[in-house]
């Protein structure tokens, strides 16, 4: 079973609260570095997995992507996509995935943003991927840092006033499921390292192009607690291309 903590009422309605979802692409503090990542949409089929609200849907439409498909496993997070960031070249499918299947060479491009860590199995969704696009078709995704992911709690450690101490980072190379909080919620992630995200990606037909670990962007730095994300990563992107034969 899929867990689709997204359409926990009490969950959701917590996500719905956050910069990024009330404010869209300018409230995440990544996406001064994730945009500088994508390519020209102009013409191409667009493949968006986890797609949330819609935000980067919309994005590529508005940057000239001829038909977009975002797909989400949370019936309210479609919803919410439906109504915010809706286009008459953007479909919106609920479907996880894990799940889902299309003709080889189907898209020009696919993205994910902060969803690959829900995943249990990297590598057969990398293959997937892989078949569904078009030689020299992109790859771009962001998610959770394997120094973000390995501990499980994600949150710090504090003395006894309250104080960060530091990040613990412990079972770095044991991959698999781990245990996290997330808007006070229980939620269950999993683990990789940082090779096995990358050379998953090399050994199924993509060259990297970029690899990112953004920092907090200086017009957020105001913001309660974000100078401490200068202390630890907290995401990673990556860009892809899938190779070319001959």
């Amino acid at each position: 079973m899929r867990e689709n903590k997204y359409d926990d009422a009490v969950f959701f309605q917590k996500y719905s609260e956050m910069d990024r979802s009330r404010q869209g692409l300018t409230g995440a503090g990544e996406w001064h570095e994730l945009e500088k990542l994508l390519p020209d949409f102009q013409g191409l089929s667009v493949l968006d997995l986890g797609c949330g609200y819609g935000w980067h849907c919309k994005y590529a439409a508005e940057h000239g992507a001829a038909y977009v498909l975002g797909t989400d496993i949370s019936q309210k997070m479609l919803e919410a996509a439906e109504q915010k960031n809706p286009g008459p070249n953007i479909e919106y499918r609920q479907a996880a995935m894990e799940d889902l299947g299309f003709a080889d060479a189907s898209f020009d491009v696919v993205l994910s943003s902060l969803a690959f860590h829900y995943v249990a199995d990297f590598i057969s969704l990398v293959q997937n991927i892989s078949r569904w696009l078009k030689p020299g078709g992109r790859f771009v995704f962001s998610m959770e840092h394997p120094v973000f992911t390995a501990y499980g709690s994600q949150d710090w450690c504090y003395d006894e006033t309250g104080k960060i101490l530091h990040f613990p980072v412990d079972n770095y190379y044991l991959e698999g499921k781990r245990d996290a909080i997330f808007l006070g919620e229980p939620v269950t992630k999993y683990h990789r390292t940082l090779t096995t995200y990358l050379d998953t990606l090399l050994r199924n037909g993509f060259q990297l192009q970029r690899v990112v670990e953004p920092q907090p962007p200086e017009h957020m730095m105001d913001i309660p607690g974000m100078k401490d994300e200068l202390r630890r990563p907290m995401m990673l992107l990556v860009s892809a291309s899938k190779a070319v034969e001959g």
